[in-house]
């Protein structure tokens, strides 16, 4: 109770020390942030390198393994060499939602038109599918519009066999 007290003291006293003009913290949205709204500033060697170490850190730790691997490596190569509207391109990637964007990369699914007409999502999706077509045989793929993984056990069938996957 004493806790509660004390944070209801310590809200009163914020509030009523901060002006007007203070934003409150934003509520946490749904709504990726627009790109074009993003501040890119290049201007000078030191915010470049905020920006990309910022941009590599974010494409290398997503929380899903393939985009983390496929991503960071593609960024690390290409950052460089990005102009500012390829930059707020490879932002609005970086926004899409990670099971999305590994179906759309992998081939499993069709893009939606915004994301397939971005210039950086078209260079790394050519170059998953290039790696892909070099490094897999082709009857160890999915077939698009199906899933890539299938369970262990799928071939078993019966009274006690999976409805799908490996349950």
């Amino acid at each position: 109770m004493g806790s509660l007290r004390r944070g209801v003291i310590n809200l009163r006293r914020f509030l009523a020390s901060s002006n007007a003009t203070t934003p409150l913290p934003r509520p946490f949205t749904s709504l990726p942030p627009d790109p074009l709204s993003i501040h890119i500033d290049l201007s000078d060697e030191e915010s470049k390198r905020r920006l990309f170490n910022r941009l590599i850190y974010r494409s290398k730790q997503r929380g899903f393994l393939e985009l983390d691997l496929v991503l960071g490596k593609w960024v690390e190569d290409n950052i460089r060499s990005l102009d500012e509207t390829r930059l707020r391109a490879l932002v609005h990637v970086l926004d899409l939602e990670n099971p999305d964007l590994w179906k759309w990369l992998s081939g499993q699914e069709k893009p939606p038109e915004s994301v397939s007409t971005n210039p950086v999502f078209a260079a790394m999706h050519e170059r998953v599918m290039k790696n892909l077509d070099n490094h897999s045989a082709p009857e160890t793929r999915a077939t698009p519009g199906q899933p890539w993984v299938r369970g262990w056990d799928d071939i078993k069938k019966g009274r006690d066999g999976p409805i799908a996957g490996n349950q």
